[in-house]
């Protein structure tokens, strides 16, 4: 019943047949089942996490990604074939598929084990892997980005991040909302920012780019597009399309920003949940965006009880306590001219316990304003709305007051800004008006107006970096550790 690869580049041997007509346990479901499944035959499939072996009689923790505990498996030698040259063969990391019965434990902190009648070894793994029994620190992990997910805390907190992708597609179908995908390929900067990868097919050596007249700048006339074309910076302004024609929709895909920022708080590549609601105000946005995020993390509670605990015991211990508020209370709402007189009055106790103690209004509030007012003043979850409109994008809309916008900010604890939104600008002229004062060209942005000259509707949005979310509800400081395989200037692995 032993299957062994003795090198890791041999093929992998199909499973014996004694075990191929088995149906695959997940260990999660095994672990939560009820007692009625004492004494049933199953058939486990996962990595070896640790491995203590006797004589005649060996305790294998086997962990398939379905959950953050393993479902311990117990060989004799007497019970489980080829036993020695089973046990010879597992070592940490080793891919094993393991039958047997399911018996009550007698060791602490499980209910159910299995005794095994066979087990066999699918992936071998020697002494260089370098997932040892043992803590690592992230920094490390960071280095191991392929092999990182099979320790607990990536995979708790890739769990809790398909959790929360699972719930926010469930939450927008329950609000009757419409999912749709945008292009990833844009010749539109829908931030004004600048800060964008570009996409050509242009020649890489200098000497044979095609040059404009001028000789100083490229022809992209000539280009895969025939102008220049970026990687996207957001979904906003297709989606804004969708919403005037099939009334609520929402992005939920790949953005790119190329910010030359090595912070815990930024990613080249990572991922916006952006819904656009037609005929609705900035009350009306600040209402979903609300409900959204209670929404989705009260669904990740429910499904990764464990996963959460481990957060609350070894990353962030009030961290429950903080989620708790967040599903339970309202959050509150407060005028950015109002935060800022906060944030002066505090301030003005000791500046100097402030990085960046001049706030007054314009001010485009720093990480640790935001803080102060989600964590110190307000203690929990904030809305910020009516911004300067100086200091927010094109497409806002202008307030009556003239001076501010109709933009909002959603502040949480931890991260500081989660969301940032706006009802949007739907008037013609006073969007051509403010795209003048962008230094935006209108004939890149023909077809946003058109929705403008053609039965325009009261309309806003927002947009949520699903990663700091993930960052948020895990307690993560760190946003490379959110997501995959990160993206950040001088990494691309």
């Amino acid at each position: 019943a032993l299957v062994t690869r003795v090198r890791m580049s041999t093929p992998t041997t199909e499973p014996s047949t004694s075990l191929a007509h088995i149906p695959r346990t997940a260990v999660k479901a095994l672990i939560e089942a009820g007692d009625d499944i004492v004494g049933s035959e199953v058939q486990v499939k996962g990595w070896v996490r640790t491995i203590r072996s006797q004589k005649a009689l060996s305790f294998i923790e086997v962990n398939d990604g379905s959950s953050l505990k393993g479902v311990q498996v117990v060989a004799e030698a007497e019970s489980t074939a080829d036993y020695d040259e089973v046990v010879s063969a597992i070592g940490t990391g080793a891919a094993v598929i393991a039958r047997g019965s399911v018996v009550e434990s007698k060791g602490k902190g499980q209910r159910f084990e299995i005794k095994a009648t066979h087990v066999d070894v699918i992936g071998t793994c020697d002494d260089s892997y370098p997932l040892q029994k043992k803590r690592h620190s992230l920094e490390f992990l960071r280095t191991i980005a392929h092999l990182r997910p099979r320790t607990n805390m990536i995979g708790a907190i890739s769990r809790v991040r398909s959790a929360l992708a699972q719930a926010t597609h469930a939450f927008f179908a329950e609000e009757g909302f419409h999912y749709v995908q945008t292009p990833l390929i844009t010749a539109s900067d829908c931030e004004g920012a600048g800060e964008m990868f570009r996409v050509t097919t242009l020649p890489a050596k200098a000497s044979e780019l095609p040059l404009a007249e001028d000789k100083d700048s490229i022809d992209y006339s000539n280009d895969f597009f025939g102008k220049p074309a970026f990687l996207t910076v957001s979904g906003q302004l297709a989606a804004e399309a969708y919403a005037c024609a099939l009334g609520n929709v929402y992005t939920f895909g790949p953005t790119f920003r190329a910010e030359n920022s090595q912070t815990q708080r930024h990613l080249a590549e990572f991922h916006m949940i952006e819904p656009e609601i037609a005929f609705a105000e900035l009350e009306d946005v600040m209402d979903n965006a609300e409900k959204y995020v209670k929404y989705v993390v009260a669904s990740a509670r429910e499904r990764c009880g464990a996963d959460f605990d481990l957060f609350s015991n070894f990353v962030d211990k009030e961290l429950a306590g903080r989620l708790d508020v967040l599903v339970s209370e309202p959050f509150e709402r407060v005028p950015y001219a109002t935060a800022i007189e906060l944030l002066q009055a505090e301030i003005a106790k000791d500046p100097s316990k402030w990085e960046f103690p001049e706030v007054d209004f314009g001010t485009d509030m720093a990480s640790e304003h935001e803080r102060w007012l989600t964590e110190k003043h307000f203690q929990k979850p904030v809305f910020v709305y009516n911004y300067p409109r100086e200091i927010k994008s094109f497409y806002m809309r202008d307030n009556d007051d003239g001076r501010t916008v109709a933009a909002m900010d959603l502040l949480v604890p931890g991260v500081g800004e989660l969301i940032g939104g706006s009802q949007r600008e739907e008037r013609l002229d006073q969007l051509k008006k403010k795209m003048k004062e962008s230094g935006l060209n209108e004939e890149d942005y023909w077809w946003y107006l058109d929705l403008r000259r053609y039965g325009t509707v009261p309309h806003g949005g927002y947009g949520l970096g699903f990663e700091r979310l993930v960052c948020y509800v895990t307690g993560t400081s760190n946003i490379r550790d959110a997501i995959a395989f990160p993206r950040f200037p001088g990494g691309c692995e």
